[in-house]
């Protein structure tokens, strides 16, 4: 059909002529120059082929307008326009994972409990894993009892050394407050080439009169306790319980308070530590550093407070329970000790409610020798373990 119209239109514009003059360079006087050249070319003919070129162009690309699809219409005319269409790269189909039961995350989550909490972790003893020194670390439980109630508050306190008795009686609420911050932090590692590390441990508790406003509210008592611990792994085992620690240090408690209520000692103090999944019991016996009579803040302490100490706790879905149970290890009248039961269990994080029995001799320093039943309640960060 374009043929057909191209031999139409040549007809009537046939006659019409395009001169094109060539002219030759300039020569010199003399030299001939040749006449100009006409090139005759027939108007129709030119006319005709363009507008053949177009119909015939223009029929294709009419074509692609009549593909309804985007990608498609798109593609004909890259084709027509002589466009390279780029090579399809095919991704790899995702591999599906079986996704976990409920009980294999269950399962994940209580060995990754049971990790963190194990001793070798707490006390850096797989040398695997060896982390810096001077890293703070958990020490002892750290808590704030926001309510305690004591049967027994300990008004006039007394020892028997000399100059040592509160002469009159204190103004003391028996519903107070407590709370206790304790860290450790390892300071050498691999002792004189061993296993073992040295730590700086710093315990302090304190019992607050909050909510006795005759006096204002004062720090009843605030106990101060730093030590040096040499810990190392052990190979040992009974049945199925592992001991993974073993350790003896040396500690310092003192109150930091002028006569009549000074009280301090020092103690050569052992550890063992015993674990089985959850459950951890920690073994502290300590022998007493003796002092000079006048220097005793307070004589016999070890017969009240005990000569050594048992904990044993336990961790279950994110709930902990522990007993600590101390004793003189003396029969008669000096058989005398304390035990403290504790419970936490999880609020949101790692913030934990907290409930507190204590009962026996020595909550504190200033009633070493003050028996007494206390309960409390509050929210916890640190556990034992």
């Amino acid at each position: 059909m374009a043929f057909e119209l191209i031999a139409r239109l040549s007809k009537p514009l046939g006659e019409s002529i395009f001169r094109v003059t060539h002219t030759q360079p300039s020569r010199p006087l003399g030299v001939a120059v040749p006449k100009t050249k006409n090139l005759r070319v027939n108007a129709g003919t030119v006319v005709v082929l363009m507008v053949g070129f177009v119909a015939c162009s223009g029929t294709r690309a009419n074509s692609c307008t009549t593909i309804e699809d985007d990608r498609q219409r798109l593609l004909c005319y890259d084709q027509e326009a002589g466009r390279k269409q780029p090579t399809a790269v095919i991704a790899p189909l995702p591999v599906e994972r079986p996704k976990p039961t409920a009980a294999a995350i269950a399962e994940q989550e209580r060995k990754l409990e049971r990790r963190t909490q194990s001793l070798v972790d707490t006390w850096d003893l797989d040398p695997a894993q060896v982390s810096p020194a001077f890293e703070l670390r958990s020490h002892r439980p750290v808590f704030f009892l926001l309510g305690t109630r004591t049967n027994r508050i300990n008004k006039q306190p007394s020892s028997p050394q000399a100059g040592h008795q509160q002469l009159t009686v204190l103004p003391l609420d028996p519903t107070e407050s407590q709370f206790q911050l304790s860290f450790k932090s390892k300071v050498w590692d691999r002792v004189l080439g061993s296993s073992g590390h040295l730590w700086f441990g710093y315990t302090q508790s304190s019992r607050w009169q909050l909510f006795s406003g005759v006096t204002s509210r004062p720090f009843r008592e605030t106990n101060y306790e730093p030590e040096a611990i040499f810990a190392m792994p052990t190979p040992y085992s009974i049945g199925d319980w592992r001991v993974a620690l073993a350790g003896i240090g040396v500690n310092h408690q003192s109150n930091g308070r002028a006569l009549p209520l000074s009280r301090s000692w020092n103690r050569v103090t052992g550890q063992i530590g015993i674990e089985k999944d959850g459950t951890v019991i920690l073994l502290h016996p300590w022998r007493r550093l003796r002092e000079s009579g006048k220097e005793d803040d307070n004589p016999s302490i070890e017969d009240y407070i005990g000569r050594g100490e048992v904990v044993v706790a336990q961790r279950n879905g994110g709930h902990v329970w522990s007993v600590q149970g101390r004793h003189s290890l003396r029969r008669g009248e000096n058989s005398r000790g304390s035990v403290k039961i504790e419970w936490s269990w999880p609020i949101v994080g790692n913030l934990k409610g907290h409930l507190s029995v204590f009962s026996g001799y020595g909550e504190s320093l200033i009633d070493y020798n003050h028996r007494q039943t206390m309960i409390g309640a509050g929210l916890s960060l640190v556990e034992w373990r």
